[in-house]
């Protein structure tokens, strides 16, 4: 049983860790407050295809992305970024960028 426990703390803690993205980076996109100002593409590419592929397809138990926009409207995408759903965690992306990001996304049918 403790063997179980540390397994899934352990997995649980990578997984949450490589979905994050790191913020520091130099070529980040930065959250100017104004949704029109953010470029939604460049924010997805930086934090969301290390979870949900290259090509927003899906893999592992992230879920594909390419055609959220014909299951989630953008309010209930942007949700999912603000708040986290099943093994992704809330506020990867936050304010303008989500805003965008949600935007962007409820396009992809």
């Amino acid at each position: 049983m403790k063997k179980l426990l540390l397994s899934l703390t352990i997995t649980s803690a990578f997984l949450l860790a490589a979905c994050g993205g790191d913020s520091t980076e130099e070529s980040a996109p930065t959250d100017s407050g104004n949704v029109a100002d953010v470029d939604a593409e460049a924010v997805v590419n930086q934090r969301c295809i290390s979870c949900h592929g290259n090509n927003l397809e899906g893999q592992g138990n992230s879920p594909a992305l390419n055609d959220v926009g014909s299951r989630l409207s953008e309010a209930e995408i942007l949700t999912v970024i603000l708040e986290g759903k099943g093994a992704m965690p809330g506020g990867i992306i936050e304010g303008a960028e989500a805003e965008a990001v949600a935007a962007w996304l409820a396009e992809m049918k």
